[in-house]
């Protein structure tokens, strides 16, 4: 790192340099696709991790599954 800037300052940069050659609806999806899969890639990596030490497993994964993990909205 420069010393200077963050990470997040340095990624917000090259999205706005990648963002600067989009120059249709194609390339708009196609950058959106881009980075959907880099977090979804990482968020795999972070489950298979935690299998592997333990801190998810099939008990916790079949808990999940019976639960409604949205947002409660209170209508006035």
């Amino acid at each position: 790192m420069n010393g200077k800037m963050t990470y997040s300052q340095l990624a917000q940069l090259e999205l706005m340099n990648a963002a600067a050659n989009v120059n249709s609806q194609e390339d708009l999806d196609a950058l959106k696709l881009t980075i959907s899969l880099f977090f979804a890639e990482k968020a795999q990596r972070e489950i298979d991790q935690m299998w592997e030490d333990g801190t998810f497993n099939q008990e916790k994964l079949d808990e999940l599954r019976g639960q409604h993990l949205r947002t409660p909205y209170i209508i006035p």
